[in-house]
């Protein structure tokens, strides 16, 4: 017979959460589950993946967002704009200027992003420009402030925006939700979604093994991070310094 595969490769847009919590619960040999024993890994798996988020950039996770500029307005967030600004922003990793009034095409300005204490220090918050500095404030609903504000060379009420505000961001990993739903997770990452699944539930049902399990996650959660990268070359130049001959 010659050797045949099944010409398909959608595993993780079939790996349902129900299925997701019996691979768990195997693992730490609890099965015949119980509709409390369902809920309970629901939970863990939800609390697993708030946890991820204290792990590093995942790069499925990673968005672009372009928010219309408007003149002398310093904060931006979901509240102020609701159609632009994202509701499941995390943290900013880098953002810029966008200035699509151009006959040609769009020119972009990188911001430098700055912190809390950099932007209390500002002596005039709301002075109008062009935005070069922002910063994140990292609340349950986080804001970004601009500063300079847009003057009204660099913002407009066009639709689409002629000036914008532009990110990418880290956005939330979505919840679990119903049992009939697939994860928010890329299918690099399933490995360790399950061993750390099994090691958070271990916790609760089978704490002999949590010790092995919590081993066996962080190993194969460091390989998905790992291999979690855009794969470019890094090359680092010793710094030189110049003395004076002495």
């Amino acid at each position: 017979m010659p050797n045949t595969t099944s010409g398909t490769a959608t595993f993780e847009s079939s790996f349902y959460i129900d299925e997701i919590l019996e691979e768990a619960y195997d693992r730490i040999g609890v099965q015949e589950l119980t509709g409390y024993q369902l809920k309970s890994g629901r939970r863990s798996l939800n609390i697993m993946f708030q946890e991820w988020g204290n792990r590093g950039v995942h790069l499925w996770k990673v968005k672009l967002a372009k928010v219309p500029l408007v003149e002398g307005q310093a904060e931006y967030n979901y509240a102020s704009d609701s159609t632009n600004f994202p509701q499941d922003i995390d943290t900013v990793l880098e953002a810029y200027y966008r200035n699509n009034s151009t006959t040609t095409a769009p020119q972009d300005i990188a911001l430098t992003k700055i912190d809390r204490s950099a932007y209390s220090q500002t002596p005039n918050k709301l002075a109008k420009g062009t935005p070069s500095q922002y910063y994140v404030e990292r609340k349950l609903n986080p804001s970004v402030f601009l500063y300079t504000t847009p003057s009204s060379s660099v913002s407009s009420t066009t639709t689409p925006s002629n000036f914008q505000f532009c990110f990418y961001y880290l956005s939330k990993i979505q919840d679990v939700g119903a049992y009939n739903n697939t994860s928010d997770v890329v299918n690099r990452f399933y490995p360790c979604m399950m061993s750390g699944l099994a090691y958070y539930l271990s916790q609760k049902y089978s704490p002999e093994m949590s010790q092995e399990l919590e081993r066996r996650y962080e190993s194969e959660l460091l390989r998905a991070l790992d291999a979690d990268n855009q794969g470019t070359s890094t090359f680092i130049s010793p710094q030189t310094f110049y003395g004076d001959g002495v």
